[in-house]
């Protein structure tokens, strides 16, 4: 739990549209709005005071210093190894919502009301003066562990003021992820004086734009994501590859040189890397789409992994040695969950790049637990 953060108390909430009028909104009975569509979903506005976590657990993954935020729990994007709907699968006000209007987590999306507003309290004081303003606090945060950051107009625009809130009011960089070209639209709204504060990554496990379709629904094809980071590049702004996830190969050393050939690696300043994981039914949802989109062959590769122990570590370590012949050891950063098992082999290759994970234990819930900030700590598993 963040230190910043408010556990709001969770009961059945009152969910409406946004042309019927609703009683006002209690700590008791917090309100969902359902404004519009968006992609074809419904889109639902929900009260978190919050999006801010400063205690989120990704600064094992190396990606920030713990400060993360967020504008929304849903994406609007629909990638099947998303791992978002197990790890707030505890939030008994979202999943209400889910039963009382039928959705699948994937047919949603849900955003933070007023999201940049509450971000920018939650960097000031009562008299409106930075609570953050140490020179030398030049600390990373990170965005987004749980929706894309760029994935409408809308969205770049509360990531734009979010981002101008922390770059006005702390000394802090900020780290972006997304899967949208409109990611250089943010990067153009940001004012010219904080362009070296802002560090930005469009993240693919494969250069093929029809692979990547047939299991990240929605998201910017893979070639536009490489043009956009190619336009940053050029424009003097800081990037960051995240390749992943990464799908079994059948030639790992191919793949790896084909990937970092469409990746100009020396204007990186690190590459994260990462297998797809297992985080509920996500492998079966991704080897059935993958084999629904007719790769036959890449979904029963997917498939011998997911029931093989041994293979899967197989496949790991393969995926790893390949990148790491390809790019400076001072720059990959491969994660890669470990147990006793396979440790020793991971702790043996951290100077050339591993990252090692551990598996959150798990906490124990209550129907207060249902913010954003109540569950965001989790994503680092």
């Amino acid at each position: 739990m963040s230190s910043n953060s408010t556990n709001v108390p969770c009961v059945i909430p009152q969910v409406v549209s946004n042309d019927t009028p609703a009683a006002p909104a209690t700590q008791t009975q917090p309100r969902i709005i359902q404004q519009g569509e968006v992609s074809g979903k419904p889109r639902f506005l929900v009260d978190s005071k919050s999006p801010i976590n400063f205690n989120s657990g990704f600064d094992k993954k190396l990606l920030c210093d713990g400060i993360t935020f967020t504008a929304g729990q849903a994406c609007v994007f629909s990638c099947t190894f998303c791992y978002v709907a197990d790890i707030l699968k505890a939030n008994v006000g979202l999943r209400q919502l889910r039963q009382q209007r039928g959705l699948d987590w994937n047919k949603m999306v849900v955003d933070i009301r007023d999201a940049a507003a509450k971000a920018r309290a939650q960097l000031v004081d009562g008299k409106g003066k930075s609570k953050y303003n140490d020179l030398t606090d030049t600390r990373v945060i990170f965005a987004s562990p749980l929706v894309d950051v760029a994935a409408t107009m809308e969205h770049v625009r509360v990531t734009v003021d979010i981002c101008n809130h922390i770059l006005e009011h702390t000394h802090w960089q900020i780290r972006l992820l997304s899967k949208s070209s409109l990611l250089r639209q943010v990067a153009e709204r940001i004012p010219e004086k904080y362009k070296g504060r802002v560090i930005y990554g469009l993240s693919t496990g494969t250069i093929d734009s029809k692979l990547a379709a047939s299991f990240e629904m929605g998201t910017a094809l893979v070639s536009k994501r490489l043009e956009t980071v190619r336009w940053l590049q050029d424009h003097g702004y800081r990037t960051y590859a995240m390749v992943c996830p990464i799908l079994p190969q059948t030639d790992y050393n191919a793949f790896a040189q084909e990937m970092i050939g469409a990746i100009d690696v020396a204007k990186c300043e690190h590459v994260w890397a990462e297998p797809i994981n297992v985080r509920g039914p996500s492998l079966t949802r991704t080897a059935a789409a993958l084999r629904a989109a007719g790769y036959e062959q890449q979904a029963a590769l997917l498939e011998r992994v997911s029931n093989d122990k041994a293979a899967w570590e197989l496949y790991a370590q393969a995926t790893f040695t390949a990148l790491a012949k390809v790019v400076p050891h001072d720059k990959l950063r491969f994660l890669q969950y470990v147990s006793g098992s396979n440790k020793a082999w991971w702790e043996a290759r951290k100077e050339q790049g591993a990252v090692m994970l551990e598996h959150a234990k798990p906490e124990k819930k209550t129907a207060l637990a249902t913010t954003a900030e109540a569950t965001e700590v989790n994503t680092a598993a």
